[in-house]
């Protein structure tokens, strides 16, 4: 699956256009910008799409135009293209390392290659020890500052994975090794299958009474870039995500206890082991052995807690937070799921930078079931996104309403708008246009450096208008990219609690809130909206990571405002 592979050079090409003449160049920039957004986001291998339509079928791809298309097509037989070359040569420096820290765009970056010859994170590291920064015009030592907190946060990060990149490649995995024929059952373990925001490695366990031909299966797929090891009932390999990936043959007998053990985390299994330890038993990844070796629960993951006296948990919850302590209560929540979902409240269409149309973004959604979405697009403080103004919002809402009128019923477009909370909380459209929206969501966008106190009291002043349902991404980060702004989050859920205003789930790579946040702030009388903030139609899918992240943070369908039915939610925005 090359998805993410094209997508990151597509990204960079037009990280490199935005260098060129910016009169000239901003439309182009814009086009690809969009297209590495749909590759990266495609669910199905790109590879596919283009076996099965050649460069007619690329095209049919939102944002994917005819040179674009034949890029991916150069780019598919060739492994080059010579665009994405002849640019490198141009700009010889590492610009997607580079621009992928905080506080160092692509400008900035140029500045530093053309004036300290910085081609990588080494020679910045070096030039930041010597504060050669800080002496360059235009930069100072509040950026070379920003920059290196900006490089603590890359490297804290580890080498591990947003989830978001690394699972389409583990379910295109487990799907080729269940039609396989080979295996009885292939399932994925690890902080994967916690839907933890970030992974280090992949885990596969697997039941087949063909291990070599499993293991042959497996370390040919086409996602293998290097085969660290190769054995009779286990493999690794390199993928070409930049992922290590293990896989384990298992005996029916074990796969329970395998799964309970390969999945974790760490700290939980220790808390499990002790109870069973406790109970006579010896735990580990072959089985529940009692005092005379009968191994008493291993073939299901079920029956290990129950035979502990314990309520099976989801792997979501399994860190060490409580959940042992609620099994062995029999109190474990009823989490919400996927299929709780009947509408999304944060998404955007081509009127301001996404890439489908309404009508297009709606049908996409009532295919997925839904029974609503919010047009979300984007207010005049961000240009960069196409922000519509107050007049122009007049005829979005005319638009919806013409929509609606088709739709008879059968489905419904709320009025909305991503609105910008700027520096002094204020709100960047007009109150008698707000007024209008059923669902308007609140964001900040700019200026993210503020003090902990300033922007706690920036977005409680924007909270306390009265005129926000949502509180999009609530601190601001994204996952391995840049770290969330200084707020005090509690303060903000008490704002939201007076307000009545959800807390957004975001599902793409912002991930915000997390997991640790939703437990900070459920004791407060809030509702969260679990959004995928949709630029594409494609986007909606990415629910599962919102999902993911709330069940993390175990939420309850009841304290997730778009699990309202269409009825329901309408009373609950207008208040």
């Amino acid at each position: 699956m090359k998805n993410k592979e094209i997508a990151d050079i597509i990204n960079e090409i037009a990280t490199m256009l935005s260098l060129e003449d910016f009169a000239t160049a901003r439309f182009e920039v814009r086009a690809y910008q969009k297209a590495a957004l749909t590759v990266g986001t495609l669910q199905e291998p790109i590879e596919e799409v283009y076996q099965k339509g050649g460069v007619e079928a690329l095209m049919e791809l939102p944002g994917v135009g005819k040179s674009i298309a034949a890029l991916i097509e150069e780019y598919l037989k060739t492994g080059k293209s010579k665009k994405y070359e002849m640019l490198k040569k141009k700009y010889p420096f590492d610009i997607a390392s580079l621009t992928a820290i905080q506080g160092l765009g692509a400008k900035k970056a140029l500045r530093l290659y053309q004036e300290l010859k910085i081609k990588n994170i080494d020679d910045l590291k070096k030039a930041i020890e010597q504060h050669k920064i800080a002496k360059l015009e235009g930069f100072g030592e509040k950026s070379e500052e920003l920059i290196k907190t900006g490089l603590g946060f890359m490297a804290s990060g580890g080498g591990r994975m947003r989830i978001q990149d690394a699972l389409p490649t583990a379910d295109e995995m487990i799907k080729k090794l269940n039609e396989s024929g080979l295996v009885e059952k292939a399932m994925l373990a690890g902080s994967a299958r916690r839907m933890r925001e970030t992974v280090g490695d992949l885990d596969i366990l697997v039941i087949s009474n063909k291990p070599e031909k499993v293991m042959d299966f497996f370390t040919k797929m086409s996602n293998v870039e290097a085969i660290i090891a190769k054995g009779p009932t286990r493999s690794a390999v390199r993928l070409n995500i930049g992922l290590n990936c293990d896989i384990r043959v298992l005996e029916p007998e074990s796969f329970g206890a395998s799964v309970q053990y390969f999945t974790g985390s760490k700290d939980h299994n220790i808390q499990v082991r002790t109870i069973a330890v406790g109970k006579g038993y010896k735990l580990n990844e072959y089985g529940l052995f009692n005092k005379k070796g009968k191994n008493v629960g291993g073939s299901e993951e079920e029956s290990i807690y129950e035979a502990l006296g314990m309520q099976w948990m989801p792997p979501e919850m399994r860190e060490a937070r409580g959940e042992v302590k609620l099994a062995q209560e029999h109190k474990i929540p009823k989490l919400v799921d996927v299929n709780d979902i009947k509408g999304d409240l944060h998404s955007h269409t081509k009127q301001s930078d996404g890439a489908n149309t309404l009508e297009e973004m709606a049908e996409a959604a009532m295919k997925l079931g839904y029974e609503y979405i919010a047009n979300t697009d984007h207010t005049p403080n961000l240009p960069i996104a196409n922000g519509k103004s107050d007049k122009e919002f007049e005829q979005i809402f005319k638009k919806v309403d013409k929509l609606n009128e088709t739709l008879k019923g059968k489905f419904r477009v709320l009025k909305g708008a991503e609105v910008d909370i700027l520096k002094n909380g204020a709100l960047d459209l007009k109150d008698s246009t707000l007024k209008q929206m059923d669902c308007a969501v609140g964001a900040v966008h700019m200026n993210t450096t503020m003090p902990k106190k300033e922007m706690t009291d920036r977005i409680i002043k924007a909270l306390d208008t009265g005129l926000i349902h949502v509180l999009a991404h609530p601190t601001g980060r994204k996952v391995n990219e840049r770290q969330a702004y200084q707020v005090d989050l509690e303060k903000v859920a008490e704002a939201a609690e007076r307000n009545n205003v959800a807390l957004e789930v975001n599902a793409t790579d912002r991930m915000d809130i997390n997991d640790t946040n939703i437990m900070l702030v459920s004791k407060y009388k809030i509702l969260f909206a679990i959004d995928t903030d949709a630029h594409r139609t494609q986007d909606f899918f990415n629910i599962r990571y919102g999902i993911g992240t709330a069940r993390r943070g175990w939420l309850t369908k009841d304290r997730v405002l778009n699990a309202l039915p269409l009825d329901k939610l309408i009373k609950k925005l207008s208040r």
